[in-house]
C-alpha cells in the first residue's frame, strides 16, 4: 500500500537531539497538538525528506500518542534523506510523513533475543521495552564501531527486565553471536537489525523459523532466466501495460504515468506494497513473509514480477 492509499500528514518538528557521534534522534508531532495513530514496535515512518521518501523506525514510546521519535545517521554517501535531516532540518519546520507501517512487528513469544548493529538499535529499543512492561524474559546484544557512535545507550541502560551488552567493535570487536544464541529455548524469537554482514551471519547461525529480519540494504541474489514479459492492469486507473525483460512493475506503471510512492527499490522498504487483485506474483523482496508470499494478496511491485501471464493491481 502506497501512501496514494493511507493519510499522508505534516507533521512539526519539535525537537532535534544528539544521540550519538553521527545520529539525530528527531521528535514530531501534530502542528494542532492532535494525538497521532498509534503503531507498535518495529513500526516505521515515510518520510518526505530532501526531495525523497526514506523509512525511519518509530524509535519512541507507543503509550506517547502525541509525538513520533525517529533517528537518522549521517551518511555522507546516501542519497540525500540523511544528509538533509543533520544540515538542514531544524525544530519549528514540518516534515510530511505516512504510514505507520509495520512489517517488522514484535510477535508474541516466550522469550526474545535483540540483535542491532549501530543504528538498528532503533526498532529494537521499543520492542526490548514492550518485553520489558510484559515481564518477558529477553537479551539484547547492541553492536557498533565505537562506544560514542552507538545510539540511546542511556535508555538502554534503564532496561531491567532483560540482559542487555553493548559490543563496541573497536573495544570487543564483533557481536559473539553463538554467545547470544546460546541456550535458545524453544519458544524464543530472535529479532534482528543492521547492516548486512551481521544480518547473513545470525542467518546461519540462527535455527530455521526463529528469525525476523529488518535489513538497511537488499542482499545480492542472482537470478537468470525468469524474467518473462507479462501485462499489468491497474484497476483504478483504467491503464494495461506490458513489463518486459529488465523492466520492473513499478517502472512500467510509473512510465504510464500512474503515481505510485517508492524508496528503496530493492524490495526492502515496502513503500510500493500493492494489492494483487488477480494473477500469480513472483516475489522477489526481502520482506513479506514466507506466509505473505503465499498468500499473494500484496507484492512489492519494485522487484517482484509475475508467474502466471497478467497481474491485476489496486493502481
Amino acid at each position: 500500500m502506497s501512501d496514494t492509499e493511507e493519510q499522508r500528514r505534516t507533521l512539526l518538528v519539535r525537537r532535534m537531539t544528539w544521540e550519538a557521534d553521527g545520529v539525530l534522534s528527531v521528535d514530531l508531532a501534530d502542528p494542532a497538538g492532535k494525538p497521532l495513530p498509534a503503531w507498535s514496535p518495529g513500526a516505521h515512518l515515510d518520510v518526505h525528506v530532501g526531495g525523497l521518501v526514506r523509512q525511519y523506525s518509530l524509535c519512541g514510546d507507543p503509550a506517547d500518542c502525541g509525538t513520533y521519535r525517529i533517528a537518522v545517521l549521517d551518511e555522507p554517501a546516501s542519497r540525500g534523506g540523511s544528509r538533509h535531516v543533520h544540515t538542514a532540518l531544524r525544530p519549528g519546520q514540518t516534515l510530511d510523513v505516512a504510514g505507520p507501517r509495520n512489517h517488522f512487528a514484535l510477535e508474541p513469544a516466550g522469550s526474545y533475543v535483540f540483535l542491532a548493529g549501530g543504528i538498528g538499535i532503533t526498532p529494537i529499543l521499543p520492542m526490548a521495552r514492550q518485553a520489558d512492561r510484559d515481564g518477558i524474559p529477553y537479551r539484547l546484544v547492541h553492536g557498533g564501531r565505537t562506544r560514542a557512535s552507538m545510539a540511546f545507550g542511556a535508555e538502554l541502560a534503564r532496561l531491567t527486565g532483560g540482559e542487555v551488552t553493548l559490543v563496541p567493535q573497536d573495544e570487543q570487536g564483533h557481536i559473539d553471536l553463538a554467545a547470544a544464541l546460546d541456550g535458545l529455548a524453544d519458544d524464543a524469537l530472535v529479532y534482528a537489525c543492521g547492516p548486512e554482514p551481521l544480518l547473513a551471519a545470525v542467518q546461519e547461525a540462527c535455527p530455521e523459523g526463529r528469525l525476523r529480519l529488518e535489513r538497511f540494504a537488499a542482499p545480492a541474489v542472482e537470478r537468470a532466466g525468469d524474467d518473462a514479459a507479462f501485462e499489468v492492469e491497474c484497476r483504478r486507473s483504467g491503464v494495461t501495460v506490458a513489463v518486459g525483460p529488465g523492466t520492473s512493475v513499478l517502472e512500467a506503471v510509473e512510465a504510464a504515468g500512474v503515481p505510485v510512492t517508492s524508496s528503496c527499490r530493492d524490495g526492502i522498504c515496502g513503500s510500493c506494497e500493492t494489492r494483487v487483485l488477480a494473477g500469480t506474483p513472483d516475489h522477489r523482496d526481502f520482506l513479506l513473509s514466507e506466509a505473505e508470499h503465499s498468500a499473494n494478496a500484496t507484492m512489492m511491485i519494485c522487484v517482484s514480477r509475475c508467474a502466471s501471464d497478467r497481474l491485476v493491481l489496486d493502481l
